[in-house]
């Protein structure tokens, strides 16, 4: 699947006749998030539902129309969501689930943030995960002044294989190297956390 998202990513430019343009279709709908930090609003009227789709070429038209991550402003998320699923803790869909959480430096936002995000896009609306794709929740991206956070939602905390192989695919695909490690952790944790950092449930 992945490869043809990028084969359809290419030939978007082309001139297509439009009946001649049949659409591939995705295995789930998804649905983009974003994030605007006005401190006048609570967090969830923040939070807009921006638009769902459900094949390739939307997919596309979209990604290549909205502001790339490494330009939203500061404080702002993306989250790219099954559609159904809101990206808070609170949904009934992540309350017993967690995130693999990878943390990139402000001097990477330029040159490995916005293809670290569209790489972990492509994973998930790409079922790139296989069977354990009906874990996946979502992804989230959050730009902080301290730097950025990529988070990739799971279900279940229980499900460890599932868990284990997504963070294994996503660790492969973002070309991070062995011994840098990533963690997951529960949002259950995660909202009685008593520092700064939460305790990992899981590595890798």
């Amino acid at each position: 699947m992945s490869e043809e998202l990028e084969q359809t990513e290419n030939a978007q430019g082309d001139d297509i006749a439009p009946e001649m343009m049949i659409k591939h279709p995705l295995q789930n709908m998804w649905s983009l998030w974003f994030y605007k930090n006005d401190r006048t609003k609570s967090w969830e009227e923040n939070l807009m539902e921006i638009t769902t789709f459900d094949t390739v070429e939307d997919f596309w038209a979209l990604y290549n129309h909205i502001e790339v991550v490494s330009k939203i402003p500061v404080g702002c998320d993306y989250a790219l969501f099954k559609h159904g699923i809101k990206p808070m803790w609170e949904d009934s869909r992540n309350k017993q689930g967690g995130r693999w959480l990878f943390n990139v430096q402000k001097s990477q936002r330029v040159t490995d943030l916005n293809n670290y995000w569209l790489e972990i896009l492509l994973c998930m609306i790409g079922e790139a995960f296989d069977e354990c794709s009906e874990d996946i929740c979502g992804a989230v991206v959050q730009i902080r002044n301290k730097g950025d956070k990529l988070g990739i939602w799971t279900a279940d905390v229980k499900h460890e294989d599932a868990i284990m192989k997504i963070g294994r695919v996503v660790k492969e695909r973002l070309h991070i190297h062995q011994r840098n490690a990533i963690g997951y952790e529960a949002h259950a944790d995660t909202q009685v956390k008593q520092g700064s950092s939460t305790k990992c449930r899981f590595q890798i």
